[in-house]
């Protein structure tokens, strides 16, 4: 196995190019598992260590650019406002040591369906920002996962950063494990309310071939807070909403059997995430019109 140790973005672009095989590692903490195991022996490792642009962020009007390589910790510290799914995402990654390694770009590049980013990136709407010698592309999150552990990057690209629209209103994340930490997901579920565009927008991770966003629940709940006036008049959601938000959410699950958990658990707790997240969203979307208009 060779190691290739590019100083620069632009010699790392040049190395992908003459070795299109060779595996990215930055943080570490997918691939070296794999290696690890002898699950994977690529012929070259292309480190990006070196790399700083790819370690940076920048925070605009309406957007955060990331890159590949920001530490789970630094979005904890630093964007819980901006970024406040994604924040929440990384809390619940592994352990402190591999949050202070770990980043977004890791989380895309293995397009695991459990990997803890993705719901938060999904509900969202993240785009992701790759390249190559040939030029720079931007990806909508929703097409970057094509299938089981796999994504749209051509075999000379690598990611270069994450672009995610600041939160305009409330957003959570859940994740359901066999334990509190150092724990890969049995399923797990984030929320964004997007009361600019009046819409709402979901991931699921780990109860699919991919991840994937529960689009029919989307269109039921946006619907009925249009029709019930809810953005306005900031009402509690009934319970008969929620319920059927829920089993949407519920619905759109594949999800397998496996040593983690079983397909029909997967399901049920996804619709219960669902629930308590759409509960815990709301109570805030509430809380925040109460302050700036008035709603009781």
């Amino acid at each position: 196995m060779d190691f290739l140790r590019p100083a620069s973005w632009e010699e790392a672009l040049a190395a992908k190019a003459e070795h299109p095989g060779a595996v990215p590692i930055a943080g570490g903490t997918d691939v070296m598992v794999e290696i690890n195991f002898d699950h994977r022996r690529p012929e070259h490792l292309l480190d990006l260590n070196r790399v700083g642009e790819l370690y940076e962020w920048e925070v605009g009007e309406r957007s955060v650019r990331l890159g590949a390589s920001v530490p789970y910790t630094k979005i904890m510290e630093n964007l819980r406002g901006e970024l406040p799914g994604l924040a929440l995402a990384s809390h619940t990654v592994a352990s402190p040591q591999i949050r202070n390694r770990g980043g977004v770009g890791g989380n895309l590049g293995t397009a695991s369906p459990a990997g803890d980013a993705h719901p938060a990136l999904l509900a969202a709407g993240a785009e992701v920002e790759v390249a190559s010698v040939r030029g720079t592309r931007m990806i909508p999150i929703d097409a970057f996962y094509t299938g089981v552990k796999r994504n749209a990057l051509a075999a000379d690209e690598l990611i270069r950063a994450v672009h995610v629209a600041k939160a305009d209103g409330p957003q959570q994340y859940s994740k359901v494990g066999t334990r509190n930490a150092m724990v890969i997901a049995v399923c797990a579920f984030g929320l964004a309310l997007h009361p600019e565009t009046r819409t709402v927008r979901t991931g699921i991770g780990s109860a699919a071939p991919t991840p994937v966003r529960a689009k029919v629940a989307e269109e039921f709940l946006t619907a009925a807070l249009d029709e019930g006036g809810f953005w306005d008049n900031g009402k509690i959601i009934t319970p008969s909403v929620a319920k059927q938000f829920a089993d949407l959410c519920a619905a759109a699950c594949n999800p397998i059997d496996d040593v983690r958990g079983t397909a029909s658990y997967r399901r049920h707790a996804v619709g219960v995430m669902a629930r308590r997240t759409l509960t815990w969203t709301w109570e805030s979307y509430r809380g925040t019109a109460a302050r700036t208009e008035g709603v009781a």
